[in-house]
């Protein structure tokens, strides 16, 4: 199978070198800077460039771009893509993309399924990438309805064979309403924290706890920004929920309501044990 690559970030390179290290196919990358491209050339994460008159070869093509540039080139290449051949994109939200790509998988004889690794470090760029980021992590997948089951295997396949230990297999809106729980809401939080004047003198007064709050708060404004934004609705609703627990907390301790705050800290303890368990 030629895969090609629309991308070679954090994401599109990290799959390139997990494909060539795990699997037999022919990858082929683009990606704006020459230099990635030839630098990934090099080390043979990828066999060659992959330009738009070579998009029509290319059995599967994973679109591992931002949000906007995503749909942008989903857009603009549409009449390029192989007919009856499959297109999956990376981004962390679904319903915007999908709602786009639907038709214009139909109009141009392709296959669209929405996809969103579950896996990333706070750094990005090629140099950053690497064969093993996807180990142990999920592959979350929106095929629409209709979607031949065998594209869905194929795809199942490939990524298991690369490293996911997980296929999730979701629609778009389910996908927007859990990533705004299970990722966003984390950000959103982890940059909040930080900005509180303490974090300026927290060296030999922080430990674990302080390090798993923080360690995302590091991230891609611009990426953020567009997948925040795509989102809105899940995701306030979200800031909200968790704010109307906070105040729960702050209630308890001003006024010393020593018993109801236990009661909901042995709560919580017992809901993580629960999610441990699972």
């Amino acid at each position: 199978m030629t895969i090609g690559i629309v991308g070679l970030g954090l994401i599109g390179g990290s799959i390139a070198k997990a494909i060539k290290e795990n699997a037999a196919h022919t990858v082929l990358g683009m990606d704006i800077e020459a230099s990635v491209v030839y630098k990934a050339k090099l080390i043979e994460a990828i066999d060659g460039e992959l330009t738009a008159e070579k998009l029509g070869t290319c059995d599967l093509v994973i679109v591992a771009l931002y949000l906007e540039a995503t749909i942008a080139f989903l857009t603009e290449n549409a009449a390029l893509f192989k007919k009856g051949g499959v297109v999956i994109d990376c981004c962390g939200v679904k319903r915007e993309v999908c709602s786009v790509a639907e038709s214009i998988a139909h109009e141009n004889g392709f296959t669209f399924v929405g996809g969103h690794p579950m896996a990333g470090i706070e750094f990005s760029g090629f140099e950053y990438s690497k064969k093993n980021l996807f180990e142990k992590a999920s592959m979350i997948v929106t095929p629409f309805e209709g979607t031949p089951i065998t594209v869905v295997e194929n795809l199942k396949k490939l990524f298991l064979e690369i490293g996911f230990n997980n296929f999730q297999i979701t629609t778009p809106d389910e996908h927007d309403k859990m990533i705004a729980f299970t990722s966003q809401l984390a950000h959103v939080v982890s940059s909040a924290y930080v900005k509180d004047p303490a974090a300026l003198h927290h060296k030999g007064f922080s430990a674990g706890s302080y390090k798993d709050m923080t360690r995302v708060a590091k991230l891609n404004e611009k990426m953020w920004t567009e997948l925040f934004m795509a989102n809105r609705e899940n995701l306030a609703a979200e800031i909200d929920s968790l704010v109307q627990r906070l105040m729960e907390y702050s209630a308890a301790i001003k006024t010393g309501d020593a018993a109801g705050l236990s009661d909901m800290l042995r709560e919580g303890s017992e809901i993580k044990q629960k999610l441990n368990d699972e």
